[in-house]
């Protein structure tokens, strides 16, 4: 069991990485052969594998609202990508102050938080992540930036120092690794949760030796477009490899600060892959609600208290990082928004079987719902009808098991049908349009 202490001087240290558009398939201990990770392959011999480990989300912006909150995106109002466009419907969107993340109760506890790297949680003041709990924000609020100029999809520079524009030079990669290393040696004395949200693999798809192809006042251009299929995998390999370099200079930054034993690591996916990365055995990518849309890798490390080299089989999702983090330490979950995730500390230290448990997904108009090994999608791209998969002899999800179990599919669309309206109850409401500044 992970042992949690509720006096600041005991509580233990967070880094929470997040990687952008990772498949399941993407990572060498994922059995990926074309893409070198040995430093996370290394996290994953000292820890924890996950093989059923979920994004809530499969895309950008609602995983990360998931992620910040323990709760369902739909909840937050943000249950689809909250683009940078200003003529698209989402973009005065964001994440709203009545919202509680984790870095927000961290903080409440003594814990100093930093955020580095990707946000997309809204694009105007008052959604700032120093707004929502963080001490510290270097990074992008939008969706993806050009890793050399900075430059998000629309033609701005997107690069920010707390609440102001402030561009660095450097690859993004770089920066993200840089200010997350000088933050755990500047905090190594105390509690602190880091969270490092990097860009790769997402496009733009720009190795490190590569050139800036984004510029101030030019929205995403042709010669970001004309990138052949050959130069886009070689500069995914690379940026998936220049990833693992950085997270191996934070795990060398924990030994050197003689406080690895007392941090706990976690790294995972915002998503699956595009058609570019692995999604490893699973059918669908990114953006589909097919499990190669939202099973993604996950890797939990605590030595002395994660038990090294294991496997594990439990269902778990993004939702599942705020409960954990705040048991670790010994904080109360907030009771006035009760959290949808789970607490895996035990589950990590392979002290407790997994809790039977139903978890949801939501993207466009498709559905999908998982409850033990069986698997209900509904309205996915040209599907007539609600689908079930038993996935422990149906991995790729080819073999619609509807007809034969008619009990089991009208129980599932029960409680799909149950968990909408109750997703939909008092969710956030979200501007329709740009909204009033407040500094």
């Amino acid at each position: 069991m992970l042992a949690a202490v509720g006096y600041s001087e005991d509580q233990p240290r967070f880094v929470v990485i997040m990687a952008d558009d990772l498949g399941y398939g993407d990572l060498g201990c994922y059995g990926s052969r074309r893409i070198r990770t040995p430093r996370l392959d290394r996290l994953a011999a000292g820890g924890v594998r996950l093989t059923d480990f979920h994004s809530s989300g499969a895309v950008c912006s609602p995983t990360r609202a998931g992620l910040m909150t323990g709760r369902y995106q739909q909840r937050a109002g943000i249950p689809a990508v909250i683009f940078a466009d200003p003529k698209r419907s989402t973009h005065p969107h964001g994440l709203q102050e009545g919202e509680t993340t984790f870095a927000e109760v961290l903080g409440q506890n003594g814990y100093a938080t930093a955020l580095f790297g990707k946000w997309h949680l809204g694009y105007y003041p008052q959604y700032n992540p120093v707004r929502h709990g963080f001490d510290e924000f270097r990074g992008y609020v939008s969706g993806n930036v050009d890793f050399f100029s900075h430059v998000d999809q629309a033609g701005r520079l997107d690069w920010w120092r707390d609440g102001q524009l402030e561009d660095e030079a450097g690859y993004t990669t770089h920066l993200i690794t840089r200010h997350a290393v000088r933050f755990i040696e500047t905090n190594s004395q105390g509690p602190f949760c880091l969270y490092v949200a990097y860009e790769p693999p997402h496009y733009p798809y720009q190795g490190p030796g590569d050139a800036a192809i984004r510029k101030v006042g030019e929205p995403r251009g042709a010669a970001e477009r004309q990138q052949t299929a050959k130069s886009k995998r070689r500069a995914y390999r690379e940026m998936v490899e220049e990833m693992d370099r950085g997270v191996g200079e934070l795990l060398d930054t924990l030994r050197r600060c003689n406080i690895e034993k007392e941090t706990l690591v976690l790294f995972f996916s915002d998503n699956g892959a595009t058609p570019l990365g692995s999604n490893g055995p699973w059918r669908g990518h990114k953006g589909q609600l097919w499990e190669g849309g939202h099973r993604v890798p996950c890797i939990a490390s605590w030595p002395g208290r994660i038990p090294g080299n294991q496997t594990c089989n439990a269902l778990a999702t993004t939702l599942d990082v705020m409960p954990t983090l705040l048991a670790a330490a010994g904080i109360q979950s907030p009771q006035t928004r009760p959290l949808d995730g789970c607490d895996l500390t035990n589950v990590f230290a392979g002290s407790a079987e997994p809790a039977r448990r139903r978890v949801f997904w939501g993207h466009g108009r498709a559905r999908a719902m998982r409850e033990g090994h069986w698997k209900l999608l509904r309205g996915a791209r040209r599907q007539t009808r609600p689908q079930l998969f038993d996935l422990s002899q149906d991995p790729a999800e080819r073999d619609d098991r509807a007809s034969a179990e008619p009990v089991r599919l009208a129980g599932m669309l029960m409680a799909l049908k149950e968990w909408e309206q109750a997703t939909k109850r008092g969710a956030t409401p979200q501007p329709d349009q740009v909204p009033a500044i407040r500094r």
